[in-house]
């Protein structure tokens, strides 16, 4: 296997929001973090550089590409805030859409800030995200080790 260019790191997760220059972009960070902790009952942690990541799981595709990654997470960007929440399956899609301002991508949902956000549908979208993602895949509690042979 091929090692991941991202994983956990240990970065400290209060110091890259400290380094935030924007006032609303930290803020909105601190309330996404405490949002995802009480949803995900984990810790943050640094994924990589610029990753705030919840939880972790080990996934394989049927390309043979396998590694691991967070729960859920998101990512103080310059442009837009990143949020790691949504599976793209189709039983997600009316959350998403109840969700307020924000744009999508493949694998993200992108925010300017938390207030254009219902915060009560985002928490359902990561408690569905995380279900699923620990049924297909293998979530890894803290403190386990998981051998992937």
């Amino acid at each position: 296997m091929t090692a991941n260019k991202t994983s956990y790191s240990k970065k400290s997760v209060d110091d890259f929001i400290r380094e935030i220059s924007d006032m609303q972009m930290r803020e909105d960070s601190m309330q996404l973090m405490q949002l995802m902790c009480t949803v995900s009952n984990e810790a943050p942690k640094m994924f990589g550089e610029s990753i705030i990541g919840f939880g972790q799981y080990y996934y394989k595709y049927a390309s043979g590409h396998e590694g691991y990654a967070p729960l859920i997470g998101f990512s103080p960007r310059k442009a837009a805030l990143s949020l790691y929440v949504y599976t793209g399956l189709e039983e997600h899609k009316s959350l998403v859409e109840q969700l307020g301002k924000y744009k999508i991508g493949k694998a993200c949902i992108y925010i300017k800030k938390l207030s254009d956000i219902n915060t009560e549908h985002l928490s359902a979208l990561m408690q569905n995200t995380i279900a699923f993602l620990s049924t297909k895949y293998t979530r890894i509690k803290e403190g386990q080790q998981y051998d992937n042979k």
